[in-house]
C-alpha cells in the first residue's frame, strides 16, 4: 500500500490519500480524540502523540497537528497507523455509527434561499476546499447572515477568513441577494 501526502494552505493540516475509498460518501470530522473513539481509524490516528484533528473525506484522511510538533516526527507515525488500520480489515467508522456530519436542516420561510445556498455550496464549494482536505457545510441562514461550519484543513487555517469573506460570501451574494454576510461558527 502507497499512501501519498499532501500539503494543504493550514500549515497544521496534512492530507493523506491512502489510494482507495476512506468513506463511501460525505465527510466526517473528530475535533477530538473524544469524538473520534467510534472510529477505528480516528482511534489509531489519535494515539500518535501532536494529533489535534482527524477528517475523512471519500478518499483521504486529514490530520491535524499541535504547533508544539514537528511535521517530521508524527509523519512516519501516522502513515503507519493509516496503513496498519487498511490492513486490520476493520471498518474505518463503527457500523452502528454512521458520520454525521453534511448541512444543518433548516425550516422556516427562507427554505428557498436556503435550497440555493446549499446546492451553491455542494457543487462550487465543497469540491474546491475538499481538494485542499477540508469541508464547509452550511449550519444557518438568518436576517441576509449565511452560518457556515468549517472542518478540516479549513477549521484553523490562517486562509480561511479571506476564503470565506473574498470567496464564498461573494459566490453566494452574485447567485442568492438576499445574501448579505457569511459568518463562520465553531462546531
Amino acid at each position: 500500500m502507497f499512501i501519498q501526502t499532501e500539503s494543504t494552505p493550514n500549515p497544521a493540516t496534512l492530507k493523506f490519500l491512502p489510494g482507495q475509498n476512506v468513506l463511501d460518501m460525505g465527510t466526517a470530522d473528530f475535533p477530538t480524540p473524544e469524538a473520534g473513539a467510534h472510529s477505528p481509524l480516528a482511534a489509531r490516528i489519535f494515539a500518535v502523540g501532536g494529533v489535534t484533528g482527524v477528517f475523512f473525506g471519500t478518499d483521504f484522511v486529514t490530520v491535524t497537528k499541535n504547533e508544539d510538533t514537528e511535521w517530521d516526527h508524527i509523519k512516519p507515525a501516522i502513515l503507519g497507523a493509516i496503513m496498519e488500520h487498511f490492513q486490520s480489515g476493520q471498518p474505518v467508522i463503527a457500523e452502528n455509527h454512521a458520520p454525521a456530519s453534511g448541512h444543518a436542516e433548516h425550516t422556516g420561510e427562507d427554505g428557498a434561499i436556503v435550497e440555493q445556498i446549499k446546492e451553491l455550496l455542494d457543487t462550487r464549494v465543497r469540491p474546491a476546499v475538499a481538494q485542499d482536505g477540508g469541508d464547509i457545510t452550511f449550519h444557518g441562514f438568518e436576517r441576509g447572515i449565511v452560518y457556515l461550519h468549517m472542518q478540516g484543513a479549513c477549521a484553523g487555517c490562517p486562509s480561511s477568513t479571506l476564503t470565506l469573506k473574498m470567496g464564498i460570501e461573494n459566490l453566494l451574494r452574485h447567485y442568492i441577494p438576499e445574501v448579505v454576510e457569511v459568518r463562520p461558527v465553531a462546531a
